[in-house]
């Protein structure tokens, strides 16, 4: 990661983040959390015509069906389609459709929105909650915007107002539990439908995910992580002529410290070697070219490269409690031009419209994104990515579901089309592996690191 610098930074930056380094709750709003608002800093109540219910807690508990260790049921299985929006009558709803989406509905005949009624399931621990309040007193960023100075375990910001304090509720969004492991598939899909299935595992230690959540010895300031939020490390199984490659990332809390550490092992020399690429808009792993570094988890690493503009919140039709897409073979799911849409799921849900446009002097292939962000989960879930001329290129889509078993809401997959190209990503999917491991006790530190991927990549 190369940093860029910038005549007269930390003023420049200061003016035009709104004072973020100092943007701190006063009682009269920390005490709204819970009350007017959600846990979690949304709205409680729903909207006018009722479209929108008022968040009642989410959902807290497994559904009828459910047994640990056994995939997701789908709790909304017997609601039926409201309507469905497709190209000839998108633009009745263009009010409430990304750029990204309504360009879909317009350039592919098939692509259409399945919209249902809405429900609020998303629902977190008490000690998320409890956070969630702290931060808002305590939570603040660096001079220049660049990392979080202050804030532990919930979202760092549950009463944001500047640009980029979206960007970090993204990324430090409350998780799915402190040590996981996922088995996932990927697939870069033709127009005409073709594929080939590629499978990795990934795994991890949410280190701010811990204090509160699980026990992690004494800590309870940001400071005692040493600058490591996350340590992540993926490998790719499936199929054989890739498989055993690894890559390591000790990632950020405060880019502006340098950048992320990141390593990756090469089964053909046997070698690990420092990856300074796994970063911005280099080709994302096993993408086919199809995405950027930074757009895995829809978005990832330093906001540095862009300025942040918070739009307001609106009502969008975006994918939510899309357990049944979760349960669809891949077979089924890949199809061409796009997924196959009569599994998909979208509902009405009030989003936070956030633009990033590139800063002058810096490089990047995408000069502007339109994010739309869940307000309940504070997920990044749909994307519009405009090229350097400024015309949209590709879009980011992805549902959200409440994983009841983890008491945790987040996205379930991730879809990465090419309106240039006609081609889509379908990533982390998990429709055919096992089931998501939540807090896998036997993770520890001492497995993430150079020397550690050496030996897992020979054995």
């Amino acid at each position: 990661m190369k940093r860029i610098a910038y005549l007269g930074l930390t003023l420049g930056l200061a003016a035009l983040l709104g004072g973020t380094a100092l943007a701190k709750g006063g009682p009269d709003q920390i005490a709204r959390l819970g009350a007017d608002l959600t846990p979690m800093g949304s709205t409680k109540a729903g909207n006018a015509d009722g479209s929108i219910p008022a968040w009642d807690g989410g959902i807290k508990t497994a559904p009828a069906g459910y047994a640990p260790g056994q995939r997701l049921v789908d709790p909304f299985a017997s609601d039926p389609v409201l309507f469905t929006i497709t190209g000839a009558n998108a633009d009745q709803y263009a009010a409430k459709l990304s750029p990204g989406q309504l360009a879909l509905l317009k350039t592919y005949p098939t692509y259409k929105l399945n919209v249902y009624k809405t429900h609020r399931s998303c629902a977190y621990k008490q000690a998320v909650y409890d956070a969630n309040k702290k931060n808002a007193e305590v939570a603040k960023l660096t001079p220049d915007g660049n990392g979080l100075a202050e804030g532990l375990v919930g979202v760092p910001f549950p009463l944001a107002t500047e640009g980029v304090e979206f960007f970090w509720n993204h990324r430090f969004r409350p998780r799915l539990g402190f040590k996981f492991r996922r088995a996932f598939a990927l697939a870069a899909v033709t127009r005409t439908g073709d594929y080939t299935i590629v499978k990795a595992q990934d795994e991890g230690i949410l280190h701010y995910m811990g204090p509160g959540v699980r026990a992690v010895g004494d800590v309870t300031q940001l400071s005692q992580l040493n600058n490591v939020w996350i340590t992540y490390l993926s490998m790719t199984t499936a199929p054989a002529r890739i498989a055993g490659s690894i890559i390591l990332v000790l990632d950020n809390i405060n880019d502006s410290q340098g950048p992320r550490q990141a390593w990756q092992y090469n089964p053909g020399t046997r070698r690990v070697l420092r990856a300074p690429d796994l970063s911005f808009d280099n080709p994302g792993t096993n993408s086919d070219g199809l995405t950027t570094i930074d757009q895995f988890d829809i978005m990832n690493g330093s906001p540095e490269r862009y300025t942040w503009k918070y739009n307001g919140l609106q009502e969008a039709y975006i994918g939510y409690n899309a357990y049944k897409a979760n349960n669809t073979p891949y077979k089924e799911f890949l199809t061409g031009q796009h997924p196959n849409q009569d599994v998909m799921r979208y509902e009405l849900h009030r989003v936070h419209n956030v633009e990033a446009n590139l800063r002058e002097g810096a490089r990047h292939i995408y000069s502007k994104r339109v994010i739309f962000q869940d307000e309940d989960s504070w997920t990044f879930t749909n994307v519009s990515l405009f090229d350097t001329r400024g015309s949209l290129w590709r879009v980011q889509d992805a549902p959200i579901i409440q994983y009841y078993d983890a008491q945790s809401c987040n996205q379930i997959f991730e879809v990465d089309y090419d309106l240039q190209s006609g081609r889509y990503l379908a990533q982390t999917m998990n429709m055919e592996e096992k089931p998501l491991e939540w807090n896998v006790e036997e993770l520890q530190p001492e497995r993430y690191t150079p020397d550690a991927i050496r030996r897992l990549g020979t054995r």
